[in-house]
């Protein structure tokens, strides 16, 4: 058979097999309705004009919380373990990329025999050295689909390592926070015992001479052991969250951190952070430009598509191209070889495969729409993040102004209530009264400073911590 005919022999099965297996090959449906994530027209008021910079941790102004973050950046487990994943999502990139191409081999097949022949015994040995070739047309674009799937994972597990980073980040910086916080509770708890001792000593004096009674004695002896108490709690909670910042930024093994976690227990302050102006969010359409947890989901999603379109084309006919060449040796023949060779191809078309083609197909289906619906999640929870963080802003400042008011005022009362007490017109215990009370709104004040640093994080994140997507993710449509 001439090659002309072979090729037109190879045409007509191919045609012939196209037009059997087209009869069922199944059309591809769009995501469900319901999936597209409904964006709203406008953020609460409340949002400043600075938009959110890539180190956003720096507006926080404390050298040492750009430091933890920094070390959290190049050891934490989390990150390291989503770099290695990226590095995963490559690897089978190149794994898809190779089935678009020829594979090539190299061979060499060794026998050896002995037989019975007119001559009496005979023994033959034989090698045949030569390369094997083969290649799958792609005709359908089904390797090409994989191949773009995979591509669009590995985007998404880059984005998913920069949503680790910024993930990481944030809770480092509101364990750095929590950490001061706790030391100022602790200060003011330790003053306020050793105001409570010199307030006991009095007492005791005064007892001793009967000038008040042994009531307000074991008032201001209570008094105190409950302030004692407050210390070691608040000494037990700053420990364990040394102990938890030290994990986020390499664990209680690494010098590093130990040496930045000294540095941090021996200088600076809660007043050292200071609160940063609340950000632009700029349009809430805008958002989706700028989380990388939305756009890891809107690649998987991407993804999805391809291996969908991939699983439909596997309904259609599979063309290989193989050849073969090379050399035969028999015995006599060593110095001598017989070269030899083949050239072919094979046409496999899916006829009857007991439903694991349609099943794949459907499973393929489903799996696209579970990711149109993660993406949509995905939106939800970031315009929730964001709305969350900016009310909150708003309600957090007015709450610690008036927190702040009321210090002012109880302090003012203690000094009013002493001076009562020393002029005789009152007992020790409205004294003792405005003291719990003042040291009750101290703790306050701390506490709500330290939520609005936290819930200023949270914005951070929620905005994306200045993420931009790459040009590279532009390319990547939602269905």
């Amino acid at each position: 058979m001439s090659r002309a005919t072979t090729l037109k022999a190879l045409a007509a099965s191919l045609a012939a097999c196209g037009v059997l297996s087209a009869c069922s090959v199944p059309a591809i449906t769009e995501a469900p309705g319901k999936a597209a994530p409904a964006i709203p027209s406008a953020w609460p008021a409340g949002q400043g004009q600075q938009a959110v910079q890539a180190a956003w941790w720096q507006a926080f102004g404390d050298p040492l919380l750009d430091r933890w973050v920094g070390l959290a950046a190049e050891r934490n487990n989390d990150v390291l373990a989503a770099m290695s994943r990226v590095d995963e999502a490559r690897a089978n990139l190149e794994l898809a990329g190779s089935a678009t191409l020829p594979q090539a081999s190299a061979t060499a097949p060794l026998s050896a025999g002995r037989s019975l022949g007119a001559r009496g015994l005979t023994h033959t040995r034989s090698i045949q050295p030569g390369l094997q070739a083969s290649w799958e047309i792609d005709l359908w674009n089904r390797l090409g689909q994989l191949r773009n799937a995979a591509d669009l994972r590995l985007q998404a597990t880059q984005a998913d390592r920069d949503a680790v980073s910024l993930a990481v980040a944030a809770t480092t910086a509101q364990a750095y926070i929590t950490l001061r916080s706790l030391q100022a509770q602790l200060t003011a708890a330790q003053s306020t015992v050793r105001s409570r001792e010199d307030a006991v000593r009095l007492a005791d004096d005064q007892v001793r001479v009967g000038y008040i009674s042994q009531l307000q004695q074991s008032q201001a002896l209570a008094e105190l052991q409950s302030v004692q108490q407050a210390v070691e709690q608040l000494s037990l909670a700053l420990e364990r969250q040394s102990l938890s910042l030290l994990q986020l930024a390499g664990g209680t093994g690494d010098e590093a951190a130990q040496a930045l976690m000294r540095d941090t227990l021996g200088q600076g302050g809660f007043d050292a952070v200071a609160l940063p102006a609340v950000p632009s969010a700029g349009m809430p359409s805008a958002l989706l430009e700028r989380r990388p947890d939305i756009a890891r989901a809107q690649l998987q999603l991407a993804a999805s598509d391809s291996n969908l379109a991939a699983q439909r084309a596997a309904f259609l006919p599979q063309v290989t191209l193989s050849a073969s060449v090379g050399s035969l040796l028999i015995n006599a023949l060593d110095y001598h070889p017989a070269t030899v060779w083949s050239v072919g191809g094979s046409i496999l078309a899916p006829l009857f495969s007991g439903g694991r083609l349609q099943g794949q197909f459907d499973a393929a289906s489903a799996q696209r729409d579970q990711a149109a619906y993660a993406y949509r999640g995905a939106v939800i929870k970031a315009f929730a993040d964001v709305e969350g963080a900016l009310l909150s802003a708003q309600r957090l400042q007015a709450q610690w102004e008036h927190a702040s008011q009321r210090e002012a005022v109880l302090e003012r009362t203690l000094g009013f209530a002493k001076d009562r007490y020393e002029a005789g017109y009152a007992s020790y215990l409205e004294e003792l009264d405005a003291q719990r009370n003042l040291y009750a709104v101290q703790q306050d004040v701390i506490k709500l400073r330290e939520a609005q640093l936290q819930n200023a994080v949270t914005l951070y994140q929620a905005l994306g911590g200045g993420w931009q997507k790459p040009a590279a993710l532009q390319k990547a449509q939602v269905s």
